[in-house]
């Protein structure tokens, strides 16, 4: 698509001032008051919200409008301004969904966007044996889901982190680029791509390493995963619509003394943010052999539900997961609405999104950030 989309939201700025009519001639000997005013000031903002919306197989439900979708924010329904879905392919016969009624999808197919993620797994290996192998075959399965399920129109880039973030491959269709990046990710090894004599030209197609820090930049500003998410999160924001994460990992962050996993208050907000800003879905896909219960499955599904994604453990077949994010994401819809928050104050504001038909299974961020710089696409 040529026109740009603004997924998450972004700032059109309004003052409101309200000021009282002229009073009245006042009779002689009265007493004269000012007359009454109001100013303040708010930040109207136009949300954006893509929406997957899919039967209980998975596959993409389309031909819906504002009347199949209920929004709320603090409990209260909003009105929603705009309903378009973005998809793909061409959707000339439902087979897949239910009967197109007037359906204002983009004619020109969309492209979509992967980032293959592989949190290296050597120091955990010493205490859990297994995660290795269980790492080698994360990549061999993610090499045939590259053979057989992309398409034409899918960008894929290939990343990795063990003390920093190391970009394998940029955003590319090469899929023998793809199944050499993979090799590399699942070895960890260090790529020299991030230095600006090996950085794609501007107008080579969407890329990450334009973006992102330079040389030994990118390893001192990702010392944390939550680093690396937050900064790899912030480097697509100039690559126009949703953009998925399939983050191979057994999980990260805090646990407290019952055993229980507690977001790290330092830096999961950040990094949830600029997911959140830049239309990052993340889709952890826990590579703990299967059977095994481990309190950072928490921290995964939360990862997923507050951006849009979905958690999967427990496959031993990792091909699996992936062929399901890769058809629920076909299609999407794009929700728009209005927003007004005092402009002197800032936060999260949570949106909840349902479809009036129970049968229907919606994934969609858990909100947005309002009252900052927001850079979302």
């Amino acid at each position: 698509m040529n026109r740009m989309i603004r997924p998450t939201l972004f700032a059109l700025a309004a003052s409101l001032g309200l000021s009282a009519l002229p009073a009245p001639a006042l009779a002689q000997g009265s007493e004269e008051k000012p007359s009454a005013r109001f100013q303040g000031e708010a930040n109207v903002r136009e949300v954006l919200l893509d929406v997957l919306v899919t039967d209980r197989q998975g596959n993409v439900i389309v031909g819906l409008d504002k009347g199949d979708f209920v929004v709320t924010e603090n409990g209260k329904p909003v009105d929603l301004t705009g309903v378009t879905f973005y998809s793909n392919r061409q959707y000339l016969e439902s087979k897949e969904g239910v009967a197109v009624k007037s359906l204002n999808v983009d004619k020109v197919p969309e492209n979509r966007y992967f980032i293959l993620f592989f949190e290296d797994q050597k120091s955990a290996d010493a205490d859990a044996p297994g995660l290795l192998a269980q790492q080698l075959e994360a990549g061999r399965r993610a090499k045939e889901w590259v053979s057989k399920e992309l398409l034409a129109n899918d960008y894929v880039a290939v990343v990795s982190y063990d003390q920093k973030l190391k970009v394998q491959q940029d955003f590319t269709r090469d899929r023998s680029a793809l199944l050499g990046a993979i090799g590399n990710a699942v070895q960890a090894k260090d790529p020299e791509s991030n230095w600006p004599s090996r950085i794609a030209q501007k107008g080579d197609g969407p890329t990450l390493l334009a973006a992102l820090p330079r040389g030994n930049d990118l390893r001192d500003k990702t010392a944390t995963i939550y680093d690396a998410l937050r900064v790899l999160a912030k480097a697509t924001g100039g690559v126009t619509g949703r953009k998925n994460v399939l983050l191979f990992t057994i999980g990260f962050g805090q646990i407290n003394n019952f055993g229980q996993y507690i977001p790290d208050a330092r830096y999961y907000p950040p990094m949830m943010q600029a997911l959140n800003d830049n239309n990052v879905a993340v889709y952890p896909i826990d590579i703990v052999p299967a059977g095994t219960q481990h309190p950072l499955s928490n921290a995964e599904n939360q990862l997923a539900t507050d951006t849009g994604g979905q958690y999967f453990f427990n496959f031993t077949n990792f091909l699996v997961p992936l062929a399901k994010v890769s058809r629920e994401n076909n299609g999407y819809y794009l929700l728009s609405y209005q927003a007004t928050h005092p402009g002197d104050k800032s936060g999260f504001q949570k949106v909840v999104v349902k479809s009036t038909n129970p049968e229907f299974r919606l994934r969609a961020r858990e909100g947005y950030a309002y009252g900052g710089k927001s850079t979302g696409r």
